[in-house]
């Protein structure tokens, strides 16, 4: 998928001030504890998604992740299809406090490639 200039400098800015978790180790993180947030749309959500994931869709992920994650020290490992969401989703988080807020790289995608 082809993104304007300004969107992915965005996504790459925001990719830059948080941490990436690689796909291989989602599984041991949320068996640790973490969270993994799918902050696609629901449409997308419905199709596939990491077992145990939350759902929060990224245009009321301000709104409503208190109510679902309300404590800040969570990890909360953010995902959409590839990293450009999930790490604009982090760097919001970040901002409102969620010291643990990280992206999976490659999203769902790399997750899936290693079943």
């Amino acid at each position: 998928m082809s993104y304007t200039e300004k969107f992915q400098n965005l996504a790459d800015a925001a990719r830059a001030r948080v941490e990436e978790v690689q796909p291989s180790e989602v599984d041991a993180l949320m068996a640790a504890g973490a969270i993994a947030l799918d902050i696609r749309d629901k449409e997308e959500h419905d199709v596939d998604h990491i077992a145990g994931s939350e759902h929060i869709s990224r245009g009321k992920l301000e709104m409503n992740v208190e109510g679902i994650i309300p404590d800040l020290d969570t990890t909360i490992l953010c995902y959409c299809n590839a990293y450009n969401r999930g790490a604009l989703s982090a760097a919001t988080l970040k901002d409102m406090g969620y010291k643990n807020a990280r992206f999976i790289a490659g999203g769902l995608l790399d997750y899936r490639k290693l079943s």
